[in-house]
């Protein structure tokens, strides 16, 4: 018996090896047949180790052109390796609609760049924060007290006194030479940041940064514009998080800290009102606002101060430069087709007449000018690639696995110039917005044309943005003459950027064709 011991002792050690192995052997089997049963994106050829396929992106080309000629070959879907991170590229409008329908709330994350991290409050920026309990409560409030359209209406006297100071501007300027040359980014940039900023902080942009510190912040606001769209090595390769390649995140951390003091200045001015004087509702700007409800509230950890810090900046970053760009595109094309501005001029005449300024009342008459500005989002969207999207799980798109933690570009650019849907699709015609597509609008309800986004993502500041681009344009073709500055076409020429704007500034002649006199 004492010789048999050691084989029993043996054998009952080796019974669990092998079944062990054996269930090693059949999850190994398992992975293998749904690695090969897993139907994934195409994904174009030529990676490289490590980088992927970036260097697909870092040619002269514009990236939006580059992924849509890769759409042309592999389709209105495809799969990028860009660096660590695999990044899924949409281009086609049945996809994208599947992405922010069927799968809208798995696709709602942002990816957490190092831009959202430094300057946007580690990810209190409601427009850059993942997806969960903080972003949801922001934009709520957002949606609510300040870019809902009963609140646009309240305020609607702002971005109208700033239109009225603009055009009364251009007069003077036409009053000695009577026509005057206009550099046209500028002037546009100055109505929509000052109707902004006085909605926000209750301040023009100028005298803001007067009162607050003059150059300093000023220059800080600039940084801020300009850094929030910079990739860092990081934000493609983790593991370089610790690292500094061209100093941008020092330059990100700097930045964050003087537009901190500026913001902190603000928000202290806006608590000594109110604790002092008190503030009546007409006055109540969006800081006030935020103020005096969220007092009681819970931000998921986050500190008040910083989430309202950080709340009205994203508003500030997120209706400035698109409303100004898109506009300076509008009137680009606009001259460049003397046609289509000839159309939006006698509409003018014919529904507001020459005796007195254009309104906001006439806005739903003027269906021309809304075709304009609907063909010009669709031919330059603002943002040329959507912001980034980020999947929180898996999920499934056209047919493909799509895995937890994979970014989305939605290539508008291309979905919008999409021939199976558009007639001519490159050319300028605002008409087939009063015919075959006059039933599209611009607040994600038909999939084909969505120049703001859709879904659970979908920029909350369209009613603003609207609003101020109609105006402006009605009230400058109202009441100017507007030429080029020479026989040649407005150079339509596309910069390079996150941000679609033209390469070479938009100068226009004008001169009046309306009296001034029609204000008194």
């Amino acid at each position: 018996m004492d010789l048999l011991l050691p084989h029993i002792s043996s054998s009952n050690l080796a019974q669990p090896a092998i079944i062990l192995t054996l269930l090693f052997f059949l999850y190994a089997l398992l992975i293998l047949f749904r690695g090969r049963h897993t139907r994934l994106p195409p994904q174009p050829g030529g990676a490289w180790p490590v980088i992927g396929h970036l260097p697909l992106l870092t040619g002269k080309e514009l990236i939006h052109n580059t992924l849509g000629k890769l759409a042309d070959a592999y389709g209105p879907i495809f799969m990028l390796r860009l660096g660590s991170n695999k990044t899924l590229i949409v281009s086609g409008w049945e996809v994208a609609k599947e992405c922010f329908t069927t799968n809208d709330k798995k696709f709602a994350s942002r990816p957490k760049f190092a831009a959202a991290e430094l300057l946007g409050y580690n990810y209190a920026m409601f427009g850059t924060s993942p997806y969960g309990s903080h972003w949801r409560h922001v934009r709520k409030i957002v949606m609510l007290e300040l870019l809902a359209n009963h609140r646009l209406e309240k305020l609607q006297h702002i971005p109208r006194s700033e239109v009225q100071s603009s055009i009364e501007t251009l007069h003077e300027l036409c009053r000695s030479n009577k026509k005057a040359l206009v550099e046209m980014e500028t002037w546009f940039g100055d109505i929509t940041l000052n109707s902004i900023f006085r909605m926000v902080v209750g301040k023009r942009f100028s005298t803001a940064f007067e009162e607050s510190g003059g150059e300093k912040y000023h220059n800080a606001m600039k940084d801020f514009f300009n850094l929030f769209t910079v990739l860092v090595p990081s934000d493609l390769f983790p593991f370089l998080r610790w690292f500094d390649f061209g100093g941008y995140k020092k330059t990100m951390k700097e930045t964050a800290k003087v537009m901190d003091e500026m913001l902190h200045k603000w928000l202290q001015e806006h608590r000594e009102k109110r604790n002092s004087d008190g503030v009546g509702m007409e006055e109540q700007d969006f800081m006030h606002v935020m103020l005096s409800i969220t007092e009681e509230e819970d931000f998921s950890g986050y500190d008040i101060d910083n989430v309202i810090k950080s709340t009205c900046l994203a508003v500030i970053l997120g209706g400035y430069h698109t409303t100004t760009t898109e506009m300076v595109w509008a009137l680009s094309l606009l001259v460049n087709n003397e046609e289509s501005l000839k159309k939006v001029q006698f509409e003018l005449d014919e529904q507001v007449g020459r005796e007195r300024e254009v309104r906001e009342s006439d806005m739903n008459n003027l269906i021309y000018l809304q075709a304009v500005v609907k063909e010009t989002l669709r031919l330059y969207p603002a943002a040329q690639l959507s912001v980034p999207h980020e999947s929180i799980e898996d999920c499934t798109v056209a047919g493909y696995h799509i895995r937890a933690g994979t970014r989305l570009w939605v290539n508008l650019y291309k979905l919008q110039r999409d021939p199976c849907v558009w007639e001519s699709p490159r050319e300028f015609r605002p008409e087939r917005f009063l015919t075959s597509e006059k039933n599209f609008d611009v607040k994600g309800q038909s999939p084909q044309f969505i120049p703001f986004g859709v879904g659970r993502r979908i920029c909350p500041g369209i009613s603003f943005a609207m609003k101020v681009m109609h105006l402006s344009l009605a009230r400058l073709l109202h009441e100017f003459e507007i030429g080029r500055p020479s026989e040649e076409p407005v150079s339509m020429e596309e910069g390079v950027g996150l941000n679609i704007s033209k390469k070479i500034p938009l100068e226009v002649v004008i001169t009046p064709r309306i009296s001034p006199q029609i204000y008194k």
